[in-house]
């Protein structure tokens, strides 16, 4: 269609009976139209059109990120900044993919010219979360804990807060691109990075929740004691970008049902189901029903990680590590069950 056909398909929207047929010719255009749809709500004055148009336009939106979020899934899901990018561009379809390259390329600039050959593994953790966590003053969001933009990646750089999922995809994505063998694991309830050198060196966790708290295996045995789950391989090994965005969906879906928007929850459901599996249905970031549910805390101090379970100090848990009660302390906050 030449533009002066399209605009001409565009002004008949406002005829009530023939309004729908319209659409449906609109909608078969693809993203294309979009600068004429909005071309046309600054135009108009009718706010009946405008919203019509508006929703055209996120019809159209949403439509677009679904089959590239396929295309992700389906070349492997390698590129993790790319994930989280597909994510963000449903609150914010015009952020751009190179913004967030180029802010975390200088990430990684200004740690690299702290690196030092042979340098001990602890020794590069503590110098990124040095850039990280003093320089740039990454922290959590404890204030704010269920904000979608704490599921944006681009919000989260501006801002410098974010959920324990997106600081450890910053940390992530910096860490891979200096070739560092860091990689995500899917912990219940929150989300941390585990560090694997070459043997004979033990691999360790990283909690970036707790501005890059190192813990061991026990540490992370511990936790999984605490929240009466039996211990599972799958909380201790890295996890595919895949899941990674997939638990990222997941908590952008339940900060939209805390907020009580159930059509927004709807449609990230639906890009959820685009990266899970009818098997993998009932794979949820929280820990799984056991007959009692334990109360879970959000911190709202920024030193405490993310997952607090009532009764963690009483009598019978004095053997936990002490790393483990750094990021375990300060039990104050509004109650939980959800993702990290």
């Amino acid at each position: 269609m030449t533009n002066k056909e399209i605009k001409a398909l565009i002004s008949l929207l406002d005829d009530p009976e023939i309004a729908p047929q319209i659409q449906e010719k609109i909608q078969t255009l693809g993203e294309s139209i979009i600068p004429f749809l909005e071309e046309s709500w600054e135009e108009t004055l009718d706010t009946q059109q405008q919203q019509r148009l508006e929703d055209l336009i996120h019809h159209l939106q949403f439509e677009g990120l679904q089959q590239r979020l396929r295309v992700w899934r389906d070349s492997g899901g390698e590129n993790l900044l790319e994930g989280m990018w597909l994510l963000n561009s449903y609150q914010y379809p015009d952020a751009d993919f190179q913004v967030l390259n180029r802010a975390i390329e200088q990430l990684r600039f200004e740690v690299w010219t702290l690196l030092q050959p042979e340098m001990h593994p602890a020794d590069q953790v503590q110098t990124l979360n040095h850039v990280l966590f003093r320089t740039h003053k990454f922290a959590a969001n404890t204030q704010n804990f269920h904000s979608p933009a704490n599921s944006m990646l681009h919000r989260v750089l501006e801002t410098r807060r974010g959920n324990p999922l997106t600081l450890c995809v910053i940390y992530l994505l910096v860490a891979q691109r200096l070739k560092l063998p860091v990689f995500g694991v899917n912990l219940p309830n929150l989300f941390v990075l585990t560090y694997r050198p070459e043997s004979p060196l033990e691999p360790f966790y990283i909690n970036c929740y707790n501005r890059g708290l190192v813990l061991s295996r026990t540490d992370i045995e511990h936790y999984i004691g605490q929240l009466n789950l039996t211990p599972n391989e799958m909380f201790f090994e890295p996890c595919s970008h895949i899941d990674i965005v997939r638990r990222a969906l997941r908590n952008l879906q339940l900060s939209f049902e805390k907020l009580q928007e159930p059509s927004k929850a709807a449609e990230v459901a639906q890009l959820l189901a685009i990266l899970t599996n009818e098997s993998e249905a009932a794979d949820t970031d929280g820990p799984p029903k056991l007959g009692t549910s334990k109360k879970v805390l959000i911190p709202t101090r920024e030193k405490a990680a993310d997952v607090y379970i009532s009764g963690l100090f009483s009598g019978r848990y004095q053997n936990l590590s002490r790393k483990l009660k750094r990021a375990c302390r300060a039990p104050r906050g509004i109650s939980r069950a959800d993702v990290g």
